[in-house]
């Protein structure tokens, strides 16, 4: 991200990329005009696509599925997400299945119960994080067709599907407010709270599973806006200046999750690397690779979706999957 910034590139929608691709690179805005609408939308969408492999090669692109909801899963223990992992992987339908009672294989298309499937989704978009209506309406629930009185009774369903993630949040929570109140170090699922300081700064670290730490600068207690004691740190607000934050068990979990998350790819590229995959670019929990057309890009597609697989020694039983593409340059699938 420091010579291009790859991680908030717009996606891409179109179905005809090639098309637009080309009606662009020969100018032809009237013909862009006519066949999309609107030229600036379509351009934006296109920038993915500038980016393209090195002469005679080919792009292989794969990512982890579902990857913050299989690392939450494995981090908290809930057992039937674990083996939702382990087996047909469809999150939503489980999830949907979980919260309102129905067998998961009566939600598919053309039942009358798959409409539960947009309920399972949204929930374990926004609500895995401590999240509640608020959250559902950001995620797009009422855009989706939800009600706004629908929301509470999706919220209570997912949590109570869910209560070992949310003892995870409470864990992780009490466990930074203990090492805050004392000092001393503390533990919640393999998740290790300590106080640090260096020549002219205090923290409070965060340990993670792989080794790695997060640290929040210049820590304090301090009632937040419900009026309940928190940790509060000092770092980038939403405006991107430097100011005071505050936490709490979701925003711990998110911050915690999306950093196993990480290193999870980080082991993944090492381990492709090694077996001589040449990484351009990462994006997220994203890996694009160049690769020689005449190299089988099918079945090097499939071990790289195989190494990216693998177990995490530092995290036993985390369940990874990758899925992939190849194309001829970068796009979003």
């Amino acid at each position: 991200g420091r010579l291009v910034q790859v991680h908030n590139l717009p996606r891409n929608y179109l179905g005809t990329l090639d098309t637009a691709r080309n009606l662009v690179k020969t100018q032809n805005t009237e013909a862009v005009k006519l066949l999309y609408g609107n030229v600036p939308d379509t351009l934006s969408q296109l920038i993915r696509t500038a980016f393209v492999p090195s002469p005679g090669n080919i792009f292989l692109v794969a990512d982890f599925s579902a990857i913050e909801a299989r690392v939450i899963a494995w981090l908290a223990g809930e057992a039937w997400r674990q083996e939702v992992f382990a087996t047909h992987g469809k999150i939503y339908e489980a999830s949907a299945a979980s919260m309102f009672g129905v067998p998961v294989e009566k939600i598919k298309k053309g039942n009358p119960e798959y409409a539960l499937r947009q309920k399972g989704k949204i929930a374990e978009l926004a609500l895995g994080y401590g999240g509640s209506s608020g959250a559902l309406i950001q995620m797009g629930a009422l855009k989706m067709g939800l009600t706004e009185d629908e929301l509470p009774e999706i919220v209570h369903r997912w949590r109570k599907a869910n209560k070992r993630i949310i003892d995870l949040w409470y864990g992780l929570e009490n466990a930074a407010l203990l090492t805050m109140r004392t000092g001393r170090q503390s533990a919640c699922k393999n998740i290790m709270f300590a106080r640090e300081t260096d020549y002219k700064h205090d923290f409070l670290t965060v340990k993670l599973p792989g080794g790695r730490k997060l640290y929040y600068v210049s820590p304090f207690l301090a009632p937040n806006r419900w009026g309940n004691e928190s940790v509060h740190y000092y770092g980038l607000n939403k405006k991107n200046n430097w100011g005071i934050l505050d936490t709490y068990g979701g925003k711990l979990t998110e911050n915690i999750v999306q950093a196993i998350a990480r290193d999870c790819l980080a082991i993944s590229i090492q381990n492709l690397e090694a077996e001589g995959y040449k990484i351009v670019m990462h994006v997220h929990d994203e890996v694009i690779i160049d690769h020689p057309l005449n190299c089988d890009p099918e079945s090097a597609l499939k071990d790289v979706c195989d190494i990216m697989g693998k177990s995490i020694t530092w995290a036993p039983g985390l369940l990874l999957k990758a899925e992939g593409f190849s194309h001829q340059y970068y796009k979003k699938e």
